[in-house]
């Protein structure tokens, strides 16, 4: 955790309501033919992460194509410097209007249900009043890049999703029957983003998801 404060740049330039500042600062690393490898001098991450930006007008129905259409690869990163870089420049989540979702997730996975990585698994959900997106998006993934969840390779990403009335923050592991593991991945949640003993927290399993087409209702929910 400490290499990513000590590395990060501390005068990103300032960001317009795009994704990105300009389309070449999130170009880095967008070759998806190419491997994406630290540079000479680099502090390596555990696994590359690759960004997508999806967004979708909410009174049309939501289906697998429509969603596969709406979601966008922005850009892959290897090192802590490629994220602090890549990072700089993106508008933050709570910047972003309309039904708009950020999602940062392992190489090779997509953030989709049906994904081979995803689809046994679930994801923890976790509902923020309007305001609190930024500070807790970048709390999450510094704990996902630093592996402070300690489960080995369980966790597939995290999401921020922007709503009309709330914020949704959700990381998704690949085992939701494990609850040792879900339950770890929880308490971690907790821990790193200082939530109040009394804070709400949702679970829901993919296959679930993919029976109500839905991603935030007809949770379980746990205190």
């Amino acid at each position: 955790m400490n290499q990513f404060e000590h590395l990060k740049d501390d005068d990103p330039e300032d960001q317009d309501e795009t994704v990105c500042n300009r389309e070449e600062d999130c170009s880095i690393n967008n070759n998806r033919r190419k491997t994406v490898s630290p540079a000479a001098g680099e502090h390596p991450l555990q696994y590359n992460y690759t960004l997508w930006y999806s967004r979708r007008t909410p009174s049309r129905p939501a289906n697998t194509q429509s969603y596969e259409q709406n979601i966008r690869q922005i850009g892959t990163v290897a090192s802590v410097e490629q994220f602090w870089k890549f990072y700089s420049h993106l508008v933050r989540p709570g910047d972003l209007t309309g039904h708009s979702d950020f999602h940062l997730f392992k190489e090779g996975i997509k953030p989709m249900w049906e994904d081979e990585a995803n689809k046994n698994g679930g994801k923890w959900i976790i509902r923020l009043r309007k305001g609190l997106a930024s500070r807790f998006w970048e709390n999450i993934i510094l704990a996902m890049l630093g592996e402070q969840f300690m489960v080995g390779e369980e966790i597939c990403g995290v999401v921020v999703s922007i709503r009309f009335q709330e914020d949704i923050l959700s990381i998704w592991n690949k085992t939701a029957s494990d609850q040792v593991t879900t339950s770890r991945i929880r308490d971690t949640l907790r821990r790193v983003l200082n939530l109040p003993p009394n804070t709400i927290m949702e679970y829901k399993t993919h296959n679930d998801s993919l029976k109500d087409n839905s991603s935030f209702r007809n949770t379980k929910i746990t205190l």
